[in-house]
């Protein structure tokens, strides 16, 4: 079966403006396909996802769309841009609602989100990525999503300088290097964890 790629755009930008968020995303997304996974990107933003920390917040709310394509995929990339040092409040958002599956299980019992990668991607003019990535880790670790070695790929612009990932002429060396084996180390993983599931006690 082919694996499936949902990436959650959480840029502070509804579209169609140009975001450097989206843009990393979209560029994993082609690495993806090109190692035959297909791909969906949503730029969250665009959705009126409420805040709460339940599976459904009710008429209006947009998350379960978003929740069943997240329960359809084989990997999760979350992408964010950093404001003062942090994540953006979208992807905050993401986190929290992605908390109700602490009560989600399968047949077997096991937590929904077992089996499925999670990777991460950040971009910015200021610092702040490793942190992100690590707080990001840590809450989609907790809900049940298995991280593959070397799974954040970022992207630091000069501090203070204005300068966005979406304004570069090329992908810089190390970034393009990262996003490679972050894409051909979660590809692996996911079929790993497709083939012999995690054990349900």
């Amino acid at each position: 079966m082919t694996l499936r790629v949902l990436a959650l755009a959480c840029t502070l930008k509804p579209s169609p403006a140009k975001s450097s968020s989206d843009l990393i995303a979209r560029q994993l997304l082609d690495l993806f396909a090109e190692r035959g996974a297909t791909g969906e990107l949503v730029r969250v933003v665009d959705h009126d996802v409420r805040p709460g920390v339940e599976a459904d917040m009710g008429e209006g709310d947009a998350w379960p769309a978003i929740r069943r394509k997240v329960a359809d995929a084989d990997i999760l990339l979350v992408s964010t841009p950093t404001w003062v040092g942090h994540m953006s409040s979208v992807a905050q958002r993401v986190l929290e609602r992605l908390d109700a599956e602490l009560s989600e299980t399968d047949d077997e019992g096991r937590p929904s989100m077992f089996g499925k990668v999670a990777v991460a991607a950040v971009v910015g003019n200021e610092d702040g990525a490793h942190k992100i990535i690590a707080d990001l880790f840590q809450a989609l670790n907790d809900v049940g999503f298995t991280i593959p070695a070397q799974g954040g790929t970022y992207w630091n612009g000069e501090a203070m300088q204005g300068g966005d990932y979406q304004d570069l002429d090329e992908t810089p060396e190390a970034v393009a290097s990262t996003n490679a084996t972050l894409v051909r180390n979660a590809v692996h993983l996911a079929n790993l964890l497709r083939d012999q599931r995690y054990p349900a006690s």
